[in-house]
């Protein structure tokens, strides 16, 4: 049986063997999902190979460590190659957009729920894709992800502790991260301190500042400059071996 609130798009490639997969995390401010962020994208991870899975992890009036719960959850499911899907158990990433990039980032530098059976290596992912992310609870915060997420007036550690930024160490896994430099909801400081954070750690990581583009664009398409990001994340994980070569 699936997690809660976990779907599954397989990927769409005549390539034998195991595909590597990626699990979905839409934004909306820990209060809701936003539905461009969830489906559409899996449809275009399926094109380029990879299975993809939409988590519509638990929200306000839940708190943490609820949407952490679930999407370790959702992680260890798809490892475990119980849904079906031939997944390729060492190439599983994850990929957040804003609040949901929250949630990836934690995910990705391996926060604690409290839950022996959920806090293990098999929980991280292998490749993160953070878009536009929340990343930080304590500098240029948003919040209403904080709000949602934490309640009312949390303490100083645990603000510290859900901001990713703080959390990276040489373990944490290569991302691909973008913003816009005049996003008004979620400043592109947020990006720049979570890419910085793995470049002092040792970690690969490739960011992208697009000059105009408002938060919330999802795929972007038709967008100048930010449009440009699926073909470049494309790139970047053909350049990883996760997808086929994109041309001849």
């Amino acid at each position: 049986m699936e997690p809660r609130g976990l779907s599954a798009v397989a990927a769409r490639s005549a390539a034998a063997g195991p595909r590597p997969a990626f699990l979905v995390l839409p934004g909306g401010g820990y209060a809701r999902q936003a539905d461009h962020e969830a489906e559409p994208v899996a449809e275009w991870l399926a094109s380029l190979g990879i299975h993809a899975f939409v988590l519509r992890y638990r929200v306000a009036p839940e708190r943490h460590p609820a949407p952490l719960e679930d999407a370790k959850e959702a992680m260890l499911h798809i490892r475990s190659g119980r849904h079906g899907l031939a997944v390729d158990h060492a190439r599983v990433g994850v990929l957040g957009f804003s609040a949901g990039g929250h949630l990836a980032a934690t995910l990705s530098t391996g926060v604690a729920t409290g839950s022996t059976a959920l806090d293990v290596a098999d929980a991280v992912p292998d490749l993160s894709v953070l878009c536009y992310p929340v990343v930080s609870f304590t500098g240029n915060v948003h919040q209403g992800s904080v709000d949602n997420l934490l309640g009312d007036a949390p303490a100083s550690d645990v603000l510290a502790a859900l901001s990713a930024e703080q959390q990276v160490t040489p373990r944490t896994p290569p991302a691909f991260v973008w913003h816009t430099a005049d996003d008004e909801a979620v400043p592109v400081s947020h990006s720049l301190s979570y890419a910085g954070a793995l470049c002092e750690a040792g970690v690969a990581a490739e960011l992208h500042v697009f000059p105009e583009g408002r938060h919330g664009l999802g795929l972007a398409g038709g967008e100048p400059g930010p449009g440009q990001w699926p073909a470049l994340c494309a790139a970047w994980l053909e350049q990883a071996g996760w997808v086929e070569p994109l041309s001849s």
